[in-house]
């Protein structure tokens, strides 16, 4: 089955700015699977929440999925960025 390259989805935008919580979070339609490298782009104007306050917002969005190099390349870079929350030491002794 091939997939397109590129597709326009429905999407929602929930955005809050507050002392307990500063996030936003985009939800696709249809409950589409993302996989590593693919790329979303949210349409429309940018997205302007005061503080305090909280906003849902239904926009378009556009998703590229990515090709097999991107894909490989993205998991590399994510594999090596993961090994640097680690550290090995062989140096005798113990921790301090």
């Amino acid at each position: 089955m091939i997939r397109p390259r590129a597709l326009t989805v429905p999407c929602r935008i929930a955005v809050e700015q507050s002392a307990a919580h500063f996030h936003a979070h985009v939800e696709l339609a249809g409950n589409l699977a993302m996989a590593p490298g693919d790329r979303v782009c949210v349409l429309g104007d940018p997205v302007r929440v005061s503080f305090g306050e909280n906003a849902v917002f239904e926009r378009m969005a556009t998703v590229e999925r990515a090709g097999p190099v991107r894909r490989a390349w993205t998991r590399l870079v994510a594999y090596l960025g993961l090994t640097e929350l680690y550290e090995v030491s062989f140096t005798p002794g113990s921790l301090r």
